[in-house]
C-alpha cells in the first residue's frame, strides 16, 4: 500500500515553515483494521503525514532538485489524542537547519487546536543519479510527477507562498 497523506498545503514561508492538511475518511483502507468497530489513525501514519509535509517543504527549497526526501530519524515523537474520521489534521512544520542532503524539522500535528502528535525529524534528500549515474532518467521522472502532485495540493502554490515582508524605511 502506498500512502499520500497530505490533502492540501496552506501555507509555506519559504526557509521557515509549511503547513498542511489532511482530511481523514473513513474510506482511508487501514481504518477497517484499526480498529474495528473504533477506528483511529494509526500513530506511525500521523508521523508518516508530518514527514510528507517536511518532504514538501524541502522539495520548495530545492526546487525540486532531489528526486529522493525520505526520513532519516524520527525523535521526541509524543501523541496526545487519536485522530477520527472527519477530522482534519492540521500539520505545522518549521524548517531548523538544512545543509549538505540533510534537513532538520520540528512538527506538530493538531486537531481542532489539540496537540495529537509531535516531534522533531531529520529528513535527507539526494538525487538517485549522485549514486548511479545511469538513474537519471528515474530521477527526471520523479520530479516531473512531484512536481504535477504538488500542483494538485497547491493550485495556487506561486501566487500564494508567504513572502517575508519587505523593509520600509519611514524616512
Amino acid at each position: 500500500m502506498r500512502f499520500e497523506l497530505i490533502d492540501r498545503i496552506d501555507s509555506i514561508t519559504p526557509g521557515k515553515s509549511l503547513r498542511a492538511v489532511k482530511a481523514l475518511s473513513l474510506a482511508e483502507e487501514y481504518l477497517q483494521d484499526h480498529f474495528p468497530g473504533r477506528p483511529v489513525m494509526p500513530g506511525v501514519l500521523m508521523v508518516e503525514t508530518m514527514v510528507e509535509a517536511c518532504a514538501w517543504m524541502v522539495r520548495v527549497e530545492t526546487d525540486f532538485a532531489p528526486s529522493m526526501v525520505v526520513l532519516k530519524v524520527a525523535r521526541k515523537v509524543v501523541y496526545g489524542q487519536f485522530v477520527r474520521p472527519g477530522d482534519l489534521l492540521v500539520m505545522d512544520v518549521e524548517l531548523l537547519k538544512m545543509a549538505d542532503g540533510l534537513a532538520q524539522f520540528s512538527g506538530r500535528g493538531t486537531v481542532n487546536g489539540q496537540t495529537v502528535v509531535s516531534g522533531r525529524l531529520e529528513i535527507e534528500y539526494y538525487s538517485l543519479a549522485d549514486r548511479k549515474a545511469s538513474d537519471a532518467d528515474i530521477d527526471e521522472h520523479l520530479r516531473r510527477e512531484m512536481r504535477k502532485r504538488f500542483d494538485v495540493i497547491r493550485p495556487s502554490a506561486k501566487a500564494d507562498v508567504v513572502e517575508a515582508p519587505a523593509k520600509t524605511s519611514l524616512a
